[in-house]
């Protein structure tokens, strides 16, 4: 177990995402207080506070909605500059929110390529931008192969689709960008026992490809699951961080709640 944001002298391998005392202010509001965070490539980390802890805000300024005040965000050891979520998505860092961001009325394959569609070859596929559909269908077909996403039709509307299919199609367009960073929020808000136990699959398989994985959570007893490692937040900062170890859901309760000294 890691207190007060100390340097761990063990860590395997150098973080693919690191953030070093940010600080993020609203006016007169300090939202985040020299706030310390790090993943590295091919582990599930979990992002716990309670409610104003901070957790948001970090994670907002990580994926370029908020700019930071002062502090260093490093991917792959290299100081980086993200003003807008355009530049994070460049760097490799993708966010799948609670509301997940997907259009209900496209189909599977139309959302795992929103904003990146392949367009067909020659003059008239470059000039007009007609979409290489065949292309398209392939590749998420690969992908659910890949990712083992299983949906009976992908060329079906995902409004359709249930809750626990929706999310899954959502977290697998994240990796799909070549994500070399994942932030989750929530991801198994309001989904039943199964469609649970298949989205944490899903995200052990993105882990298990390399990808560093984030999980903003509520539900301490399902992140103890599937974390690696667990980040807690109070008042804008990590005040701890427990390896799997070290899990223990009373003691989580009481660093995030201040109990723990």
């Amino acid at each position: 177990m890691l207190i007060d944001s100390q340097t761990d002298e063990s860590t395997p391998s150098p973080p693919v995402l690191e953030v070093r005392k940010i600080v993020k202010t609203f006016r007169h509001v300090e939202a985040l207080r020299g706030a310390d965070f790090d993943v590295r490539a091919g582990e599930i980390v979990g992002l716990v506070g309670d409610n104003g802890a901070g957790k948001s805000t970090l994670i907002k300024t990580i994926c370029g909605v908020y700019e930071p005040t002062s502090g260093t965000i490093l991917v792959n050891g290299k100081e980086v500059s993200i003003d807008s979520p355009s530049v994070a998505r460049r760097l490799g860092i993708e966010v799948v929110y609670q509301d997940l961001g997907l259009a209900p009325d496209l189909s599977a394959v139309e959302n795992l390529f929103l904003g990146r569609e392949i367009v067909l070859g020659g003059k008239f596929g470059q000039l007009f931008g007609f979409l290489n559909r065949r292309a398209m269908l392939h590749e998420t077909n690969e992908a659910m192969t890949r990712f083992n996403l299983e949906i009976v039709k992908p060329t079906r509307e995902v409004g359709t689709m249930s809750g626990g299919q929706q999310q899954r199609v959502s977290i697998v367009s994240a990796a799909m960008g070549q994500g070399r960073v994942l932030l989750l929020d929530e991801p198994t808000a309001a989904l039943g026992v199964e469609a649970r136990r298949r989205v944490t699959d899903l995200i052990r398989t993105i882990r298990d490809g390399g990808a560093g994985v984030v999980i903003i959570s509520h539900d301490l007893p399902d992140l103890m699951e599937i974390a690696d490692r667990i980040h807690i937040m109070r008042q804008g900062q990590r005040v701890a961080v427990l390896d799997r170890e070290d899990f223990d859901l009373e003691l989580i309760v009481d660093i995030m709640s201040g109990a723990f000294v």
